[in-house]
C-alpha cells in the first residue's frame, strides 16, 4: 500500500516541506512516484521516517542521522552512546543555569540584594527555602506587612543585614539556652524572649502585633521551612518549634491582660 505525502505528513506531524526536504537530500527518498510525478511512501519508506524522527528527537543532524541509516549495524550504537554524553553535559550544563536562575528567584521573592557569597557570609546557615518564599509571597502578596518587609528587605546594605542577624544570633542563643535549661514555655523568661522576637521584627521589617506573632509561630510550628529562617537545623531540638509557638502564644495572651496594658 502506497501513501501520499500530505497523509505521511499528517501521520509522523512534519510539514510536507520537511518531507521535500528529506527526499532532494536522500535521506528519504519516496520509493514510487505517480505518473504526474508525485511522491508515494511504502511501509519500509514509513519505517525509515520513523528512525529518522527517532535520532532527529535525540538532537542528531541529518547528516550523521543520513551516516547512521547508510550503516545501522555499525554505527547506530557509538553514535547513540556519543549522543548520550552530549545529553548529559547538556543537562549539566541546564542545571547549573536553572541553579543560577533559582537563586535570582530566591532574591525576588524574599527582597535580599545581596550577592551569593554575601548571603553565605551574612546569613550563615539561615537559608530562605525558595518554595516557603515563593508560597509566602503569593500568600501574602496583598498584605500591607509583607510589601512593607519585602521593600524594606530590598533596601538593607550588607552592614544592615550583619547588624540584624547578629541581633538574631544573641537571641536565639539565649533561646536554645532557656530551651535546654528546661524553662517552661509560658515562664515570664520564656515569654520575654518571645516578647524580643516581636519586636525584631516590628524594629527590621515590619509592624507586628501579638496577632501577627501568633501567626508566625504557628508557621514555625507546621513548616520546618519556616522554623529555619529562625533556627538553622544544626541547631533545632525536638520540641523546639511547638515550644517556641507555644511561649508565642503565652506572650499574646499576657498582653491581652488588663494588668499588662501599660
Amino acid at each position: 500500500m502506497s501513501y501520499s505525502v500530505r497523509q505521511v505528513a499528517s501521520w509522523a506531524a512534519v510539514t510536507v516541506r520537511t518531507l521535500h526536504h528529506y527526499d532532494r537530500t536522500g535521506l528519504l527518498t519516496p520509493s514510487t512516484r505517480t505518473r504526474a510525478g508525485y511522491r508515494l511512501y511504502d511501509e519500509a519508506d514509513l519505517a525509515r521516517l520513523q528512525q529518522i524522527l527517532f535520532y532527529r528527537e535525540l538532537g542528531f543532524p541529518l547528516e550523521e542521522i543520513a551516516a547512521i541509516l547508510r550503516d545501522p549495524q555499525a554505527n547506530a550504537l557509538d553514535h547513540l552512546r556519543a549522543r548520550q554524553r552530549q545529553l548529559s553535559e547538556e543537562i549539566a550544563r541546564l542545571q547549573r543555569l536553572s541553579e543560577v536562575a533559582e537563586r535570582a528567584i530566591e532574591v525576588q521573592q524574599t527582597g535580599v540584594t545581596l550577592t551569593p557569597q554575601e548571603r553565605f557570609e551574612v546569613f550563615g546557615e539561615i537559608g530562605f527555602d525558595l518554595s516557603y518564599a515563593t508560597e509566602r509571597q503569593l500568600k501574602w502578596a496583598d498584605s500591607q506587612g509583607q510589601r512593607e518587609s519585602m521593600a524594606r528587605a530590598a533596601a538593607y546594605s550588607k552592614e544592615d543585614w550583619r547588624r540584624i542577624m547578629g541581633e538574631a544570633a544573641e537571641w536565639r542563643e539565649r533561646l536554645l539556652a532557656a530551651f535546654d535549661a528546661g524553662e517552661p514555655s509560658d515562664g515570664d523568661a520564656v515569654m520575654d524572649l518571645a516578647e524580643e522576637h516581636r519586636q525584631h521584627i516590628s524594629r527590621s521589617f515590619t509592624h507586628c502585633p501579638p496577632a501577627m506573632h501568633l501567626r508566625l509561630a504557628d508557621e514555625f510550628a507546621a513548616d520546618p521551612r519556616a522554623f529555619a529562617l529562625v533556627v538553622p537545623p544544626s541547631q533545632q531540638r525536638p520540641g523546639l518549634a511547638d515550644w517556641l509557638a507555644k511561649a508565642v502564644h503565652a506572650n499574646a495572651a499576657r498582653h491581652d491582660s488588663p494588668e499588662d496594658e501599660r
